[in-house]
């Protein structure tokens, strides 16, 4: 199978064939925890692997950089923004190689891939901008001669949990914020792409040495799920932000509050479109066809659900059977591709046992799924995407099944639509399809979606990082990227100043001696 120069990329990475996994900045450190193997889904082969943190490397991590945070926090706000820009040069530079091992190790297309490190790009450009507008507010005091305010200041060391799915790009949306706030970053990533957070953690180290840059501010911890729980657990992380299962989230939540820790959790969707009789269907098909298949099904804004509109219900039903007979399934990495595999074999499992399931309840296979065989799929991660006539209220709709299968759903009025697509447990990303400003309206109403994100027009997956991301219910709540998610990342502070010869008391109150 060709590599599509992924040895080359390695190289240019600084990614070794056996790599340590745990760095405070310049200083990789000696440690004695597991080996984590990274195995391409793409072709099962070996690509390299990371050792994990131990309990005393754990340790320096969390008191380099707490002792860094001192520091950088005196660092001015635009000295930080600059730092970060620097940082977004440095990923355009290795923006093909970077996009390469994130397809490779993860599983996704190349054009994803190089998307994914675009995304950090953006996210850079715009903290930079943002490190100049970190700004409070002033109001009116009750009291004559006084002036009150509110500004911001950074919290300190923040824990990062990534997800495999964005083994890059999520990190970034925290890391280059936080940066900019004037914190230092923890990173544990996913123990599934794990060769990913070492490239990352090269590149930006390079930036850093020649800034002179305080040891500390970028640290990476490798490990399973329990360096996630000591992150959790640890005192010294006013934050943690955590992007995964919904399992995985409320675990941490539990955590991180019983020491009165900060969460910012980004955990499951379980995303639909709703498709309206005045719909484009040109543009809805196309919308429901990458937002159901891209990354093979496992982004969690994947449109899972398709709720369409009884009049054009067997149209666009029609148009996505023959859409996804056109689809190509293969090395991610070659460009005639349009869907790679699954991350591992558990993923696989998951996707066979809802296929089951769906035909236990009663739904209707239109198009047919199961795992690929033969050349060119000896990994055994690779699946057909595949589409399934359903009820809203089947179980197995209920759940997120990180995988390619989408459920078509009929309606009769958007009431119901809305209901159905409001009627389950995660309510992150959404998207109606119409022409109709009545319906756009109402969608986008209080009576309308309750999810994070609500797009008209649009697919559920492919968020721009200007916006603030994340959603509702069981997917946590928390907002990372754009708007003033910078507001996660630091601590607010009321300020009163009294500048007269009295002290008058707020309330009026008369205290006298």
């Amino acid at each position: 199978m060709k590599q599509f120069g992924i040895k080359e990329a390695l190289e240019v990475l600084g990614v070794k064939k056996k790599n340590n996994g745990v760095s405070t900045g310049s200083k990789w450190l000696k440690t004695t925890g597991a080996q984590i193997d990274s195995l391409s889904p793409v072709d099962g082969k070996l690509i390299g692997a990371v050792l994990s943190a131990d309990e005393r490397s754990y340790n320096e991590v969390v008191q380099q950089a707490s002792q860094a945070f001192k520091e950088w926090r005196r660092w001015p706000a635009p000295k930080r923004g600059e730092i970060v820009r620097q940082i977004g040069e440095a990923l355009r530079n290795y923006k093909e190689s970077l996009g390469k091992l994130v397809s490779y190790e993860m599983g996704k297309s190349y054009q994803e891939g190089l998307g994914e490190v675009q995304e950090m790009i953006d996210i850079c450009d715009f903290a930079v901008g943002l490190s100049r507008q970190l700004h409070g507010l002033t109001m009116h005091s009750e009291r004559p001669n006084h002036r009150m305010y509110e500004q911001w200041h950074p919290i300190g060391p923040v824990g990062i949990i990534t997800a495999f799915n964005f083994p890059v790009a999520v990190w970034s949306w925290n890391a280059m914020i936080a940066w900019v706030c004037g914190d230092t970053c923890i990173w544990k990533p996913s123990e599934k792409t794990p060769l990913c957070s070492i490239a990352c953690q090269n590149i930006v180290q390079e930036v850093f040495e020649k800034n002179a840059v305080p040891e500390g501010v970028s640290c990476l911890i490798n490990g399973d799920y329990t360096v996630g729980q000591m992150l959790a657990e640890d005192e010294n992380i006013p934050l943690i932000s955590a992007t995964g299962s919904i399992r995985m989230g409320k675990a941490v939540a539990r955590t991180a509050s019983e020491r009165l820790g900060r969460t910012l959790l980004e955990l499951g969707g379980n995303n639909a479109i709703i498709i309206t009789e005045n719909a484009n269907l040109d543009i809805a098909v196309r919308g429901a066809l990458f937002g159901a298949v891209g990354t093979a099904g496992q982004r969690c804004t994947t449109t899972r659900r398709l709720i369409v509109q009884e009049r054009v219900y067997d149209e666009v039903k029609n148009r996505l059977v023959n859409a996804y007979a056109q689809l190509k399934i293969g090395n991610p990495l070659d460009p005639v591709n349009h869907v790679g595999p699954l991350i591992d074999e558990n993923a696989v499992k998951l996707y066979t046992s809802a296929l089951k399931q769906v035909r236990k309840e009663g739904g209707k296979i239109l198009v047919e799924g199961g795992v690929l065989e033969g050349k060119g799929y000896e990994s055994g991660c690779y699946v057909k995407p595949c589409i399934v006539e359903a009820e809203n209220h089947y179980a197995i709709v209920q759940q997120e099944t990180f995988a390619p299968i989408l459920y078509l759903i009929k309606y009769k009025k958007l009431e119901e639509a809305i209901e159905y697509q409001n009627g389950v447990k995660q309510g992150l990303s959404s998207a109606i399809m119409t022409t109709s400003i009545h319906d756009m309206e109402k969608y986008l109403s209080h009576e309308g979606s309750d999810c994070g994100i609500a797009n008209v027009n649009i697919g559920t997956s492919g968020a721009e990082i200007g916006g603030a991301f994340g959603g509702e219910k069981e997917t946590g709540g928390g907002r990372e990227s754009g708007s003033d998610a910078w507001k996660n990342y630091m601590r607010r502070q009321t300020n009163t100043i009294n500048y007269g010869d009295t002290l008058p008391l707020a309330q009026g109150i008369k205290f006298a001696i």
